[in-house]
């Protein structure tokens, strides 16, 4: 065997191999920063959802300083409403000077649900649903990538949810779990994450879910979970 050959043999192993660790690398992204606010990416395109927040905001969660200083640039803020514990004003006013970017809510629904044209293989679908502590608030169905991503926030019913069809992963706080119980409402999702824990609520959500296959409790700031497509 000549050594040209095995060059071009060898170059073609690497390349196939390549080709196939690009091809495992479909992803999006989804990091827990604390209450319900979530960092999304598919490595092109970055998304917030109801952060930056106000740090310990109704004994919820805190963060540490590094999460606003690693928010990236032009990324887009997307927020179920404005309570402190999932709005900052001062928060995000500062992030969109020094990092660029812009924030979707309530206020600018119709530009939230026209960034399919700005995001490719990207859609969202707004829902205004009840809380009793706001009047303004709205959950999300986010497809991208074909897959399907439900953001509850703080909604107290599951009959929107209830009504969605292939859901790949929904983000619901634990009274979402207990409504829908509660009401005999069925939830077609694949993965629950269960998110907005307050710290007393953490040892008694590993106990109950830790070992359901598709339930997913959020107690750890910074994880990651990784939805392929």
């Amino acid at each position: 065997m000549n050594m040209s050959y095995r060059r071009n043999s060898l170059l073609i192993i690497l390349l196939s191999i390549m080709s196939f660790g690009f091809s495992q690398s479909k992803e999006i992204k989804i990091k827990f920063i604390g209450n319900c606010g979530l960092y999304l990416t598919d490595g092109k395109t970055n998304i917030y959802t109801d952060f930056p927040y106000k740090s310990g905001a109704h004994n919820y969660m805190e963060f540490n300083k590094s999460e606003l200083d690693s928010i990236k640039n032009d990324s887009y803020f997307i927020f179920t409403h404005k309570h402190s514990d999932h709005y900052s004003k001062k928060n995000i006013k500062k992030v969109i000077k020094e990092k660029n970017g812009t924030e979707y809510g309530s206020w600018n629904i119709s530009e939230l649900e026209n960034l399919k044209k700005s995001i490719p293989n990207f859609s969202i679908k707004s829902f205004k649903t009840k809380h009793k502590f706001s009047l303004n608030h709205y959950s999300y169905l986010i497809t991208w990538h074909e897959k399907k991503i439900f953001l509850s926030g703080d909604t107290e019913s599951a009959e929107t949810i209830g009504k969605i069809e292939n859901i790949d992963w929904a983000f619901v706080p634990y009274w979402i779990l207990v409504d829908a119980k509660e009401n005999k409402i069925d939830i077609d999702t694949k993965m629950y994450g269960v998110y907005h824990l307050a710290s007393v609520q953490i040892p008694s959500a590993k106990e109950n879910w830790d070992k359901i296959d598709n339930i997913y409790p959020l107690t750890e700031q910074g994880e990651i979970i990784r939805v392929e497509y």
